[in-house]
């Protein structure tokens, strides 16, 4: 089978040669500028943020020497080298890892039903009015804007140490940060529906309920779950402020110089982590399909 290939005049192909290298040197020019713009910028925020690279390269062997000495055990060995010396206080730190659990999923699960309760309000396309649209955005705005540990250290002053801090710290935080993205789910789904169930003289609640809701369910448990993943990491540093759980421990370790048991304090929180992400990533595989994975 032959193919014709058809060749240009040399003079329109020169031209459009000439047309071709223009366009690719306008495209190296935006990209050299914004190179050069980003590197700027760059420059002035470090400096504005008192960035010293100089301290960094001088001190940078302590950084390495600190953890040369958690991964060492008071008789100088190296601490895999004896792991009943390593984890002697397994017992307890499990149970405080337990603690630390119970206060991401309490926490999160409120969190999730105030978002749910707060999220049909806030979006655009499902909001009763402008103002209580309004109203309610700045508020989950307030709640995921400061930061939970603030939140923790407010209510460790106002209920005294424990549990209970941290849960109300992450409750709140969840509700912010879960209920604007519930709001954007509902502002993506169809409309139509929406006008179906309407048009039957049903009313706005029995719309989210009948019309919204089955398009967004899937996505709030998703995010649900990957939000209470990360409400664990977001625990153990709230115990740091006396917010209860294994943070409490591990700011103890650090404060009293017990480098081996800091190590092995870490070590459990980065498995659990670990051991939740694989589980709640196949809850999401499971329930939902190899898309919620992603």
């Amino acid at each position: 089978m032959t193919i014709a290939v058809s060749i240009l005049p040399e003079q329109q192909l020169a031209t459009l040669n000439a047309a071709y290298r223009k366009a690719v040197a306008r495209k190296r020019l935006r990209l050299s500028v914004g190179a050069l713009l980003f590197v700027a910028a760059l420059l002035v925020a470090a400096i504005g943020a008192e960035v010293n690279l100089r301290t960094l390269f001088t001190y940078f062997g302590n950084f390495i020497s600190y953890f040369d000495r958690i991964l060492t055990l008071d008789s100088g060995q190296r601490v895999w080298t004896d792991f009943g010396e390593w984890f002697w206080g397994w017992r307890k730190w499990l149970h405080l890892l337990g603690e630390t659990l119970l206060i991401s999923y309490v926490g999160t699960l409120i969190g999730a039903v105030f978002a749910f309760a707060l999220n049909f309000l806030a979006a655009e396309n499902t909001s009763p009015g402008p103002w209580l649209r309004f109203a309610v955005q700045r508020l989950l705005e307030f709640a995921r804007t400061v930061p939970g540990i603030v939140f923790a250290l407010i209510f460790v002053i106002a209920f005294g140490l424990g549990p209970m801090a941290g849960v109300l710290a992450i409750a709140i935080h969840s509700t912010g940060a879960l209920g604007k993205q519930f709001a954007e789910f509902v502002e993506n789904a169809d409309m139509k529906p929406v006008e179906g169930v309407r048009s039957t003289g049903a009313s706005w609640l029995s719309c989210m309920r009948f019309a919204v809701l089955p398009q967004v369910s899937a996505g709030y448990a998703s995010y649900a779950l990957l939000r209470f993943e990360i409400n664990v990491r977001e625990a153990s540093v709230m115990g740091f402020v006396g917010a209860g759980g294994i943070g409490m421990e591990l700011i103890v370790a650090i404060r009293k110089f017990y480098y081996s048991d800091v190590s092995a304090i870490l070590l459990t929180i980065i498995a659990t982590v670990f051991v939740i992400d694989i589980a709640t990533g196949w809850v999401r595989g499971h329930l939902f399909g190899k898309e919620a994975r992603t």
